[in-house]
């Protein structure tokens, strides 16, 4: 579908959810009034859909898919990203070298300037073998810099690290970095983009990147950056998505690292001092402690609203991250956090680090 003239990750998410078909094929099926029917599509959008005939191109992009070894994997493929799912504007196919089980593992993404002094790449290192010895993936951007320290360190400490490009999965970007990428590859990790082959490392590709970076991560630790640039972008898209933010804090007057400190003075990110503080932060499943019984309240005895009934009954089974709620419930983020707030109120529910909610 993003062949489609003005079809984009958004609309397609929209267009998927209203219509709940199976096989995004079945999309090209639908006639022109009932397309008309989903949210935000207007006539103009709809008849793109309906007069599509690009279909050589997609043969194309297909044939150069399979000549690059590549995977696709889609939206509703049980191997794409669980977090990146849920994000607003999610990419509705990944093109991805690698082990596609990794990308459901527990991670961080590690993220800073391109060209960062040695405290920037000293603290790269020791955050991210710190981050690899509790078995978390590091996600980044293969660029220069930090990025390439994150990833560098991650395999020579035998953990598991993913890429995200901004461009197509054949065109390695920066080149210098292409044995790096292969050797993620050898070491069980992922390189992956949203971009067809042949795609070139355009600038305005980078920012959609970045989403898919912090979209697909517990959070987002940013180690060195300036004021302006891609590692600020990044922290914003892991806000707006309702990831956390970990920034490693620098001396007073160094501009490599003035980025970090309006972060943590902002309070749009957490001061890291130790491990724990990014561990404390987010939440990653373990076995339950033995011995201690399961008492939960009988909500359903309860007088609950038609939503605080609904959200319950989401929770019986498992603890969900705030944007799954909002996913499942059809509803938005804004409209939930009342009630999930009465409900923690009464000892129904309760907020865990991560923004991750469960039954009491």
């Amino acid at each position: 579908m993003l062949q489609v003239p003005d079809f984009g990750p958004r609309r397609v998410k929209a267009i998927m959810q209203a219509t709940q078909v199976k096989d995004a094929s079945e999309v090209f099926n639908m006639k022109l009034p009932d397309l008309l029917r989903v949210d935000r599509f207007g006539e103009h959008i709809a008849k793109n859909l309906v007069q599509f005939d690009g279909w050589k191109t997609v043969d194309k992009i297909l044939e150069n898919t399979e000549k690059t070894g590549a995977k696709l994997l889609a939206y509703d493929d049980e191997n794409y990203p669980g977090m990146l799912r849920h994000i607003y504007d999610p990419p509705p196919v990944l093109w991805l070298k690698g082990d596609e089980q990794v990308l459901n593992n527990p991670g961080i993404a590690v993220i800073g300037t391109r060209q960062p002094g040695k405290y920037g790449l000293d603290q790269t290192a020791y955050w991210t073998k710190l981050l690899v010895q509790k078995n978390i993936c590091i996600n980044s951007g293969l660029a220069y810099g930090v990025d390439a320290k994150a990833h560098q360190t991650a395999v020579d400490s035998n953990g598991k690290t993913i890429a995200v490009m901004g461009s197509g999965i054949d065109n390695i970007y920066p080149a210098k970095n292409r044995k790096l990428a292969e050797r993620i590859i050898d070491k069980g990790g992922a390189v992956l983009s949203e971009f067809p082959p042949g795609t070139a490392p355009d600038a305005i590709n980078f920012p959609a990147r970045n989403r898919i970076v912090s979209g697909m991560s517990h959070g987002v630790l940013v180690v060195e950056s300036g004021i302006k640039g891609g590692s600020m972008i990044t922290a914003r898209s892991a806000l707006d998505q309702n990831r956390e933010v970990f920034v490693i804090p620098h001396p007073l007057g160094y501009g490599k690292g003035e980025g970090c400190n309006y972060l943590i003075r902002s309070g749009q990110g957490k001061l890291v001092q130790s491990l724990s503080d990014i561990l404390d932060e987010i939440s990653i499943q373990t076995e339950p402690v033995s011995g201690k019984p399961d008492i939960r309240p009988d909500w359903k005895n309860m007088d609950l609203s038609e939503e605080g009934i609904e959200i319950c009954t989401l929770l019986e089974e498992k603890e969900l991250h705030i944007d799954q709620l909002s996913e499942l419930a059809g509803k938005p983020v804004f409209k939930l956090l009342p009630v999930l707030l009465e409900l923690e109120m009464n000892d129904i529910v309760k907020q865990k680090a991560g923004k991750y909610f469960e039954l009491c």
